[in-house]
């Protein structure tokens, strides 16, 4: 295991994230709980629990709520100091978690948000990448329009240039473009990108290549043919490897959870876990986060797959958007300890 520490920037869109108490929804809710959020702070904020250098690179606006955004992100150990600031708005998601036969909605406002309206030259990325191993992006920032596209692109083909290595989370939102655009994006992304990571449902809606005998809408999961896919996505992109998470859906509350890897020659699978779910929003992105530390430390595909399913495991059980365990809560999980016992 190599025991310098690594650093990450985590390139994405920050949002205000109104969450409904309980189970309440949406339609009856009178009132919301705040946080802070998005798919790679939450990713960033998994990293520097295990002990990476984790820095966000967004835009948010002037003013106490673009301060406020800033200043949560903060307490959890992400790195806002290469945030711009400016623009109009902060992005908002609305969310309701769903019990037994419902299921958890999400519904977002992120339209002219100061994000979306970045502008090509506006960070410094031969400075964004001083001293930085890793960089990371989901599928949800490029869907917010062509200039976040192609500042993203001026970042990656810095990171390219230093060797540093990229990853994506496709993170593929019906709610936020259309399977052809998507495809047609983030095929031009692809080149730059070293480690591919997705659920289910992701390389199918972005890149056309399903798993023959599954279907995620009822949570039907071939593994053999997931398998497949994922070796189809590496020979398609030149990948180090593809990550695919596994879920297998009973109900709302109560999932089957693992992850496949394959690096094109070999292909890896995680033990799997049957988790009565607190909250599941971000629990992709904890996976990210687990997986991203590990393979930066010099594990093995192998061992980075099981902290990463373990890790993302305990997510479930968090609420929040955040994976708030440390990496020795997710080492005695994978070594057996998953009984729930009071730890004294």
């Amino acid at each position: 295991m190599d025991t310098g520490q690594k650093n990450i920037v985590l390139f994405g869109e920050l949002l205000l994230h109104l969450g409904t108490k309980g189970v309440e929804r949406i339609l009856q809710a009178n009132e919301f709980e705040i946080r802070f959020t998005g798919a790679e702070a939450n990713v960033g904020v998994s990293c520097a629990n295990y002990g990476m250098g984790a820095y966000a690179v967004s835009k948010v606006p002037e003013g106490d709520i673009g301060q406020a955004c800033l200043s949560y992100l903060n307490r959890f150990g992400l790195d806002t100091s290469l945030v711009a600031r400016g623009g109009e708005r902060l992005g908002l998601f609305y969310s309701e978690t769903g019990h037994s036969q419902r299921a958890s909605k999400v519904i977002y406002d992120r339209a002219h948000s100061s994000f979306s309206e970045i502008h090509r030259g506006e960070f410094d990325w031969e400075k964004v990448l001083a001293g930085k191993h890793w960089l990371h992006f989901c599928g949800t920032a490029p869907a917010q329009g062509e200039e976040v596209v192609s500042v993203l692109i001026e970042g990656l083909k810095a990171a390219q240039s230093k060797g540093i290595t990229v990853s994506v989370d496709y993170n593929y939102r019906s709610k936020l473009w259309d399977r052809d655009t998507a495809r047609a994006v983030m095929e031009r992304l692809m080149p730059y990108v070293n480690i591919g990571i997705g659920n289910e449902e992701d390389c199918e809606a972005m890149f056309g290549i399903s798993a023959e005998g599954s279907d995620y809408g009822t949570g039907t999961i071939n593994t053999d043919s997931y398998e497949i896919v994922a070796k189809k996505m590496v020979e398609k992109f030149g990948l180090t490897c593809q990550a695919i998470t596994l879920r297998e859906s009973i109900s709302a509350n109560r999932n089957g959870w693992s992850a496949i890897v394959h690096d094109g020659n070999d292909c890896y699978r995680s033990r799997k876990y049957t988790i009565d779910i607190i909250d599941r929003i971000g629990a992709g992105d904890s996976f990210s986060g687990g997986f991203i530390y590990s393979v930066a430390s010099g594990s093995g595909f192998q061992d980075a797959l099981e902290f990463a399913a373990a890790a993302s495991c305990l997510k479930h059980t968090i609420p929040g958007d955040f994976n708030l365990v440390s990496k020795k809560d997710v080492e005695a999980l994978i070594g057996g300890n998953a009984t729930g016992r009071v730890q004294r």
